[in-house]
């Protein structure tokens, strides 16, 4: 009975280990044998059709695990959107952050005024520069129509008043001679305008002021009249075309006023009572007078009124 028992175990014991054996060998075959049909398996290819077909298949499993985010990752903030219905990525903006639209960008500053189809009144005042024996003051208004911002078309009037300087008694005194001289009654003219410069300055840093330079040139007439030497002789007139050329400068206080400073040359030939005069009469001594071409520079300063009185911009900033 103990040689049975004996004989059972022995047997029992070489079974395990044929199963061990055999479970392990299994093991380690089954990769080889799964390594080899991959290799044996022929390679696939696509079409482009087929390959543009299969780039949008997607498998509901997969969509639905991509769209749940993993536990360990924090969902991104949300895009910032703008007021105007525009959206920026990136984080919230903070709360005291103030939202900015494009119609607060400027790229260009506006001119403060503009000229463009509006009409300048200008009154101004002026004094003659040139001529060390009689001296003309002039009050002149002009209007003008701005046809652009920079260029512009107007009549101007002027009138004279003239006073007898310090050398036209040295004269007399010293040569025993009165000068011969001419005086300005009254003038007009058709001007045109352009404005080629344009600019602004501060005041103290803080202050700024604007301005431009504009070029006038036209052509009128002047009214000229001796003087004559000799009280019981009859004075004469002439009538004098009168082309014109100047430049002036222009600064901006309000959206209808602007005060102007410039200098103006009227030039014209003039007749001068002649040096040998003899006849009473007029007309005859004006047939008689002497020639000459004057330079009559003026220095002028005033004021615009604008009309209207406003503007409005109809371009985009």
């Amino acid at each position: 009975m103990r040689r049975f028992n004996t004989l059972l175990f022995r047997m029992a014991f070489l079974s395990l280990l044929v199963a061990s054996l055999t479970l392990a060998l299994s093991a380690a075959y089954s990769p080889m044998v799964h390594a080899q049909d991959d290799d044996d398996d022929p390679e696939m290819t696509f079409d482009e059709d087929e390959a543009s077909g299969d780039e949008g298949m997607v498998m509901e499993d997969d969509a639905e695990e991509s769209a749940e985010p993993e536990p360990d990752e924090e969902p991104e903030p949300e895009a910032a959107v703008d007021p105007d219905g525009d959206s920026t990525s990136g984080a919230l903006p903070a709360a005291n952050t103030e939202e900015v639209s494009w119609q607060d960008i400027v790229v260009v500053v506006r001119k403060p005024f503009l000229k463009v189809s509006r009409v300048e009144l200008m009154p101004s005042w002026g004094i003659t520069m040139n001529d060390n024996i009689i001296q003309h003051v002039q009050f002149s208004g002009a209007l003008n129509y701005y046809l652009t911002d920079v260029l512009a078309v107007g009549i101007e009037g002027q009138y004279y008043i003239k006073s007898l300087r310090e050398p036209f008694d040295l004269v007399a005194r010293q040569a025993r001679r009165l000068p011969t001289v001419n005086k300005y009654n009254f003038g007009a003219a058709m001007n045109f305008h352009y404005v080629p410069i344009y600019g602004k300055f501060a005041v103290l840093d803080e202050n700024v002021v604007h301005w431009e330079t504009a070029l006038t040139a036209g052509v009128g007439f002047t009214q000229s009249e001796v003087l004559p030497r000799d009280p019981a002789l009859q004075p004469f007139k002439n009538t004098l075309i009168t082309p014109n050329v100047g430049a002036s400068m222009r600064f901006f206080l309000s959206r209808f006023l602007t005060v102007n400073v410039g200098i103006r040359d009227y030039v014209f030939v003039d007749k001068f009572e002649a040096v040998s005069r003899m006849e009473a009469n007029g007309d005859i001594a004006k047939e008689q007078a002497d020639s000459s071409l004057v330079n009559n520079i003026m220095f002028q300063a005033g004021v615009s009124f604008w009309f209207p009185m406003s503007f409005e911009y109809t371009t985009f900033r």
